[in-house]
């Protein structure tokens, strides 16, 4: 079964500890006729009263908890977090005095972190495990006995199927015929399996690595633009662990006296080690929800900027807040504005973390790389959002010192956000109030962004090695989509084909 199962999903190759890329599940979109347009908005089930779908559930409004609380720091306090976030945790002995190049991939991941799902597990199922296990990604394999990993479930799976099953996204011709078949079984109330959700669209490389590969060996793949990379016991298919780049870095900040070539970076400012995009995704901060939701699919990314009309960066929206859209009284949030939805995410993280929670998403061109690093691993943060100087009239505040008053009802104004060519913006038109909302100086114009592929590209450079140019992973990914959503003229500035087999070596 797992031999028929991978044919399904692609196919892994491993050989002297390289890395190995697959396309995650392409082949399971299956080839289909030309057939009538569909639309998903309206999805009844009167053969199915006794149970309601997953975007059936969708119904009803959350009251914002952050309109009634207190926040326990003052604004100085805020900036104070902002500007000197947490350092490094102790270093860890079992790596003192170790040469990195001879540390190996299985040390750094934990197999008791593994969580599998089956290629018929059902997406409501997938998603909770998904949720309750406060992992982001499940590895899915053919059967329950298998211990081997022939794809992934994450949150831009979970998004991507959020956006099927509220009308949001539509198939191109090729798929129309495989969207009806899907949308006819979740009328009738039947589950969706994971195979199925999968299916919606490609994924990047699927990427495994013998648990004795050296660092080095991880380090290239993800300065390459890989995000993770599943751990096997070598000369086998048994997973022992799944190693990501966040789960890197830290490794590299809090080890980084170990290993001379990182540490040394780490005083610079990221100006002057050149790291880091001025070609920035962002929405503005009076959008629909559903509109950031699609663009960050479209465009294959985790994260967006949230900002003003000035372009100042107001917050900050991932795929994996998407779980806050999975119960059943979520769904006006879709139609309300991404500004909204911030106070959503941080009452939420404050309530869970028991403590108020602030966006330090973002830094300065002059901020050292280990200012940058340190705020990445705090927040647990694919990129940071480097900002300028704010612009005049500025709504620039993180969310906490906006009123609920007004969280809840964004102003509108007259004036147009200032062009700005390399932005990717989900609408040009009025957004957020500038004058009226306080705090501008703790945020700024957004110019550019530093992610973890950037931070990870640096040290493999730096270290001698040869990692592929992450802006054609990028590339690949957003033409990996197989959503027909409307992006403007985006695709007129993207290269019309990618061999896939180039990502990685």
């Amino acid at each position: 079964m797992a031999e028929r199962a991978q044919k399904s999903l692609g196919h892994t190759s491993r050989a002297n500890h390289s890395v190995s890329p697959r396309s995650s599940e392409d082949s399971l979109r299956p080839a289909t006729s030309r057939s009538p347009s569909i639309h998903l908005k309206s999805m009844p089930s009167p053969t199915a009263a006794h149970r309601h779908s997953f975007s059936e559930q969708l119904r009803g409004m959350p009251a914002s908890p952050r309109s009634s609380r207190q926040f326990s720091l003052s604004s100085a306090g805020v900036q104070d977090l902002m500007n000197n976030p947490p350092k490094a945790g102790a270093a860890d002995p079992a790596f003192a005095g170790r040469d990195w190049h001879d540390i190996a991939v299985g040390e750094l991941v934990d197999p008791t972190e593994v969580r599998f799902v089956e290629l018929d597990t059902g997406v409501e199922d997938a998603t909770n495990l998904l949720i309750d296990s406060a992992s982001t990604v499940l590895l899915i394999r053919a059967s329950r006995n298998e211990t081997s990993a022939i794809g992934t479930f994450d949150y831009k799976d979970l998004n991507q199927y959020l956006l099927f099953a509220t009308g949001r996204l539509r198939p191109d011709e090729e798929h129309l015929a495989f969207f009806q078949d899907l949308a006819n079984k979740a009328q009738q109330g039947q589950e969706i399996p994971v195979k199925d959700a999968k299916a919606l669209g490609s994924k990047e490389p699927f990427v495994v690595l013998p648990h004795t590969a050296n660092l080095t060996t991880a380090v290239e793949a993800f300065g390459g633009g890989v995000h993770r990379i599943v751990i096997a016991k070598e000369g086998t298919d048994e997973v022992t662990g799944i190693l990501s780049q966040l789960k890197l870095v830290k490794f590299l900040w809090e080890n980084g006296h170990s290993f001379p070539v990182i540490d040394q970076l780490y005083p610079q400012t990221i100006k002057d080690l050149g790291i880091g995009s001025q070609h920035v995704i962002s929405v503005n901060g009076d959008k629909p929800l559903k509109e950031a939701l699609a663009l960050m699919d479209g465009e294959g990314v985790s994260s967006l900027a949230v900002v003003d009309n000035q372009q100042n960066v107001v917050g900050n929206i991932s795929t994996v807040d998407v779980k806050l859209l999975t119960k059943a009284s979520s769904a006006p949030l879709l139609d309300n504005t991404c500004i909204h939805f911030i106070s959503v995410i941080l009452s939420t993280r404050g309530m869970n973390d028991g403590k108020d929670s602030f966006p330090v998403f973002h830094v300065s061109p002059y901020s050292t790389l280990a200012h940058t690093v340190a705020k990445l691993v705090a927040t647990r943060s694919h990129r940071m959002w480097v900002v300028d100087s704010p612009s005049p009239s500025s709504s620039g505040p993180p969310t906490p010192s906006i009123p609920s008053s007004v969280l809840h009802n964004p102003l509108h104004v007259a004036s147009t956000p200032q062009a700005t060519p390399s932005f990717i913006s989900a609408s040009a038109s009025p957004s957020v109030s500038a004058s009226s909302l306080p705090g501008a100086s703790m945020s700024g114009r957004l110019s550019g962004v530093v992610s973890l592929t950037d931070v990870l590209n640096l040290f493999a450079r730096a270290s001698g090695l040869n990692p592929n140019d992450p802006a054609e992973t990028r590339r690949h990914r957003r033409r990996s989509s197989s959503s027909s959503l409307i992006r403007g003229s985006l695709d007129s500035a993207r290269s019309s084909s990618v061999d896939v087999s180039k990502i990685l070596r």
